[in-house]
């Protein structure tokens, strides 16, 4: 099981890698985000408001910048595969499931400011007339529920297997991240907007 589970995520990290970060500057916000991304994981022990902030403010909007706005959408020549043929098979978050993502977090502080009866059933109570804390913790939940959800949604078309393996991934993706996208800076100074050779650079 264990192994079978190693040997998935290697292969989701992978696909992830070769189909969606083509882009040298896609890579470039994904070592910003991955880097915020482990300093929200550290201020989830001091302050969960404060890390929500983080992850959602820093890391989620680089991280989801560089794939709406900077990866290329045409033909993938490297992999041989059309865009449509890659959000089609992609196994977690496509382009359509961000934007239902995305919206969800600018819905968060709208219902924060005005629906006060729902938002203290994710607060506590003396938490309940801090705004900044109820957005805060809203945004903790949508987290949890958009990863359980996607799981439950795995879980079903495909196997448990895979479910669990990507939710593995999707949390140790920063660290992972920030190992093969280190050198992002130095390409985009030597004038490189496209990745040469994947493989290399996942290597």
């Amino acid at each position: 099981m264990i192994k079978d589970i190693l040997s998935n995520l290697r292969e989701q990290r992978w696909d992830d890698h070769r189909y969606y970060h083509h882009s040298r500057i896609n890579q470039f916000l994904h070592l910003i985000s991955a880097s915020s991304f482990l300093i929200a994981y550290v201020y989830l022990f001091i302050d969960p408001v404060v890390s929500a902030y983080i992850a959602w403010l820093i890391a989620m909007t680089t991280r989801q910048a560089g794939h709406f706005f900077f990866e290329p959408k045409g033909y993938d020549e490297y992999n041989k595969a059309t865009f449509d043929y890659k959000e089609k098979i992609k196994v977690g978050f496509n382009l359509k499931r961000k934007r239902v993502l995305m919206s969800c977090f600018v819905l968060v502080p709208i219902l924060a400011y005005f629906d006060l009866e729902f938002m203290n059933y994710l607060v506590p109570h003396q938490d309940a007339e801090t705004f900044l804390n109820r957005v805060g913790i809203g945004w903790l939940w949508l987290g949890v529920i958009a990863i359980a959800f996607r799981m439950v949604q795995l879980t079903a078309i495909q196997t448990r297997r895979v479910a669990i393996t990507w939710c593995i991934k999707i949390l140790t993706d920063p660290f992972h991240d920030v190992w093969i996208y280190r050198k992002s800076p130095l390409y985009l100074m030597q004038g490189q907007l496209i990745d040469p050779d994947l493989r290399q650079d996942y290597e």
